[in-house]
């Protein structure tokens, strides 16, 4: 018998990432531009850097608080509070080992073993696979694509509920299509939720990167405090810090035990002196965010008029996130042709076969990138569809 035969069932399948593949088969190639991680092109910013830094050579190097530093949860209700419009406690924020972990988490809390978990599709995969590794049974729901665009048949969300759902995952605005909640699809879902007793996952990390203008619509502005809702975030994309790995989730005060057990029995808390880095980021990082959104809107338009323009792309401008989703004529195996796009157009893709049920003749391109490496990176893209 083959050691792999003798892991629990939930390891052994653990889905490989069809964007990790693609990003292993270009990794090193010269003059690749790589637009296939959801990640921009800076460097996390000094002044957050140079406060981890200090922290770490002051000897911040041991255990702490598992909830997170006092400083940092008071940071994020503060941040919440100038920029949603909350009130909400530092007891109502506990800090995790990035989103990724935050979601685990979630996902431990609200769905046990053999329950059913909603989640709209096309999705980043590691939402899918985190509640399946959970135990929980992840039910995609594909969001409907027409005209370039996506949007979500309510009717069809609430018909998807069953008898073993225990909650609805969100991720709006969505990686990778750009689909972003109205209030009014808020309010909908919450009221479904409501009715049906359900949970919901809030993945709300690109609020900010919202191109109509001001932040993306939160269930924070249309939920009541009773409400079943958990939040999930990371400071990898506002504050240009993926590689941090570190993250938080909002709860309601109720469940803040709980959690903070969940992460003593996975981490054990965040390191301090990363925390100091992410207290000065909340402190004195809304200019990083702007800026990243600036530059996100400006490579957002370059990459998706010249595609546009090709007249062989189906797509119109995401309203959020920072990714173009593109349906190419002619494309019927995504990930094939992510690959023939590295050795012939020396950028690199995510395909669309990664993303789930709706999205495998689609190819993501992440767009937060300079301006000028876009205009390139467009033309070498243009160029190739043109050759198909």
């Amino acid at each position: 018998m083959r050691l792999i035969e003798t892991l629990s069932p939930r390891s052994a399948n653990a889905p490989e990432s069809g964007i990790v593949e693609v990003f292993n088969y270009g990794r090193g190639r010269e003059g690749l531009i790589p637009l296939w991680a959801g990640e921009g092109d800076s460097p996390t910013p000094d002044f957050i850097s140079r406060a981890a830094a200090d922290a770490l050579l002051a000897g911040e190097t041991f255990y702490t608080w598992q909830r997170g530093i006092p400083e940092l949860r008071q940071a994020l209700a503060e941040y919440y509070t100038r920029h949603f419009g909350t009130s909400l406690s530092s007891e109502n924020f506990i800090v995790t080992a990035s989103g990724m972990h935050a979601i685990k988490i979630a996902a431990e809390m609200i769905a046990a073993p053999g329950d059913e978990m909603i989640y709209l599709t096309p999705s980043w995969p590691n939402i899918s696979a985190a509640l399946e590794v959970s135990g929980a049974i992840a039910t995609p729901l594909e969001l409907e694509f027409a005209g370039g665009g996506w949007k979500l048949d309510l009717n069809r969300l609430e018909s998807a509920i069953g008898p073993k759902t225990r909650g609805i995952f969100v991720n709006t605005p969505s990686n990778p299509t750009g689909w972003t909640a109205s209030l009014d699809d808020m309010r909908a879902i919450l009221d479904i939720a409501r009715r049906k007793n359900l949970w919901i996952m809030a993945d709300e990390i690109y609020a900010h990167f919202h191109y109509a203008g001001g932040r993306a619509a939160s269930f924070l502005d249309v939920m009541q405090a009773d409400d079943r809702i958990i939040f999930v975030n990371s400071f990898s994309k506002n504050w240009s810090m993926t590689g941090w790995r570190i993250g938080w989730v909002v709860i309601p005060e109720e469940l803040g035990q709980v959690t903070e057990n969940l992460i003593q029995y996975s981490t054990s808390g965040v390191a301090q002196f990363m925390q100091r880095g992410a207290t000065v980021a909340l402190n004195e990082g809304d200019s990083v965010i702007r800026e990243n959104f600036a530059k996100a809107a400006r490579s957002r338009d370059i990459l998706c008029d010249a595609l546009i323009a090709t007249n062989r792309v189906e797509t119109l401008k995401p309203d959020g996130a920072f990714y173009a989703f593109l349906k190419i004529d002619g494309v019927k195996d995504s990930r094939v042709t992510a690959l023939d796009i590295v050795d012939k157009a020396l950028v690199g893709l995510a395909p669309g076969t990664a993303f789930g049920s709706g999205g495998s003749a689609f190819i993501r391109a992440c767009f937060l990138r300079d301006p000028a490496q876009m205009e390139v990176a467009a033309d070498r893209l243009a160029k190739y569809i043109a050759s198909l």
